[in-house]
């Protein structure tokens, strides 16, 4: 496994290896299998020049998440792609905080953690195969968050599991919004925060992603 102190490193990594696969059939470039540790979870931001990530947008899908409204038709005005996503009602099943308020698994968590502070149950499940028939138009790409202490340390650890994971987007947001919750669960707590883990099981660039660093290195 990997360690990474921040995730800028983890990005800027991991785009210079799939940039450098083929092209395969669904128009995508990816890798398989990726685990990877975070040790600064207090620094929230892909910081990579090129990436131009917008924070104001991160900060607007995780407060779309704390509200736990599945509606997406706010959210999509500042990324559209969430329309693609919609059901006939405006909804989707990549709210995750929709996700974990689903019979009511965060306070599950933490009422875990308090029984026993080595649970190894303390965790959220977001996609479920047994509901594939509500998958049409949104199949949510996270499979769990889990969180836990370890023997040797006292700080509240957390690991997402991803049957899915677009590096540009996907995990540059996905881990934005996934340290903010484990900052939260953490304050829940009244833990301190500690290491994030990250699995992804195909990790990719989607064809519009290709060569940025490339690109912007000869336009400068």
């Amino acid at each position: 496994m990997r360690t990474f102190k921040t995730v800028t490193e983890a990005f800027e990594h991991y785009y210079s290896i799939i940039d450098n696969e083929k092209e395969g059939p669904n128009g995508t470039k990816a890798i398989y299998d990726q685990i990877f540790k975070i040790t600064n979870t207090k620094q929230l931001v892909v910081k990579t020049k090129w990436r131009k990530f917008k924070e104001t947008y991160a900060e607007r899908e995780w407060a779309w998440y704390i509200s736990g409204n599945r509606s997406a038709e706010e959210i999509a005005k500042h990324a559209a792609i969430w329309y693609n996503h919609m059901d006939e009602n405006g909804n989707v099943n990549s709210n995750y905080g929709w996700q974990w308020a689903r019979n009511d698994q965060l306070n599950y968590v933490i009422d875990e953690l308090k029984r026993d502070k080595y649970s190894r149950r303390a965790l959220i499940t977001i996609y479920d195969a047994k509901e594939h028939e509500e998958y049409s138009h949104d199949t949510p790409c996270t499979l769990n968050i889990q969180f836990y202490y370890t023997p040797d340390s006292e700080e509240l650890h957390m690991t997402v599991l991803m049957r899915s994971n677009d590096l540009w987007f996907g995990f540059c947001n996905d881990a934005y919004c996934f340290l903010k919750l484990h900052q939260y669960v953490c304050m829940l707590m009244n833990a301190e925060q500690g290491t994030y883990t990250h699995f992804a099981q195909n990790l990719h660039l989607y064809k519009r992603h290709f060569n940025k660093k490339q690109l912007k290195l000869k336009l400068n």
